[in-house]
């Protein structure tokens, strides 16, 4: 039962050519697909990371990161920012204990009118390595119709033969939900391209360090929390005061993974501060900024540009067939 909620943590939180035939053949309605088979479909809603809460504010850049990227996020000028937090799977009305991913996602609205979309989760790696793994984690979970849950022997067999799977739900094992969304770091997962002025390329990773300082529910409150806590604190917290988070970003030496999400970099690697993010209110998402924006993590300032991770390019087109789902009302 253990292994069953480790995978049922890692799963719901979504290069190189694909290696073969068999992973080229996964498709972005595939796994969208699976997604609403595993969980159900709420007509109008995100098909992943359903529950949801808006944030606004803006973002400061550091002279630091200007050296690397020439994106106008870091021109050191004040970025409007609308941001959502949200908790991983499709189910709307998930409990905020439950030991699944948090996301952060941000839209900044450049002066020159362009976007750049961050989408990033509590966990330093991400569950899959490849569209394939996900598209079958999503298969094994679909719930058995004679008993409403997934198959014990179908969860065994796809941790059996998808290893990628295991080091993003053992964090989430090891680690209790955050109190907070305020609480929590936020990872990029992937590996990003910054480009300087020169053109001079510089691979990196980020993260998102709250201010606050990072805190997790105790096994005590993990036990009597309320199921829909999380929206409510943050609301409250900013109505105490702006809440900040500083992004962190890590440059990569060679040899490290800059196409599989699920290995981290490690913790040794020089890293400086690149800006502030500073969020001043918060709201339910129904009606409010962020519950229609599509926060494709393709979408990018110039100075900043993907690598060839098969995940992070498979997301912007599943993202894609989402977004148009709901839109249509379906």
């Amino acid at each position: 039962m253990q292994k069953i909620k480790w995978l049922l943590a890692g799963v719901v939180a979504l290069g190189a050519p694909l290696a073969n035939a068999a992973q080229e053949a996964v498709t972005a309605d595939q796994v969208v697909t699976a997604i609403e088979g595993t969980f159900g479909v709420t007509p109008g809603e995100r098909r992943n990371h359903t529950k949801g809460t808006c944030a606004v504010g803006e973002f400061v850049g550091s002279p630091k990161a200007a050296a690397y990227s020439r994106s106008l996020l870091f021109s050191g000028k004040p970025i409007p920012v609308v941001a959502r937090f949200s908790l991983a799977g499709g189910n709307p009305k998930v409990p905020d204990t439950a030991r699944n991913a948090r996301g952060m996602a941000l839209e900044f609205r450049l002066p020159d009118g362009n976007l750049q979309h961050m989408t990033m989760l509590n966990t330093p790696v991400f569950g899959a390595s490849q569209p394939r793994t996900f598209l079958d984690q999503m298969i094994a979970m679909k719930p058995d119709p004679a008993t409403g849950k997934p198959d014990p022997e179908k969860i065994k067999a796809f941790q059996a033969t998808h290893p990628d799977s295991l080091a993003q739900a053992a964090f989430l094992a090891k680690n209790n939900p955050p109190a907070s969304y305020a609480t929590s770091a936020y990872f990029g997962i992937h590996t990003f391209k910054f480009i300087n002025r020169h053109n001079k390329i510089t691979l990196v990773r980020w993260r998102f360090v709250p201010e606050d300082g990072e805190k997790r529910l105790s096994d005590a409150e993990l036990k009597t929390a309320p199921a829909n806590f999380l929206e409510r604190a943050l609301i409250d917290r900013t109505h105490k005061g702006p809440v900040r988070w500083d992004m962190l970003v890590s440059i990569g030496k060679p040899g490290d993974p800059v196409d599989n999400p699920t290995v981290a970099w490690p913790d040794n690697r020089k890293q400086f501060k690149a800006g502030t993010l500073t969020l001043t209110s918060a709201m339910p998402q129904k009606g409010a900024e962020c519950e229609k924006i599509n926060f494709d993590p393709l979408v990018m300032s110039d100075g900043i540009a993907p690598t060839n991770d098969p995940i992070l390019l498979f997301r912007s087109p599943a993202y894609a067939v989402s977004f148009a789902k709901r839109l249509g009302g379906m």
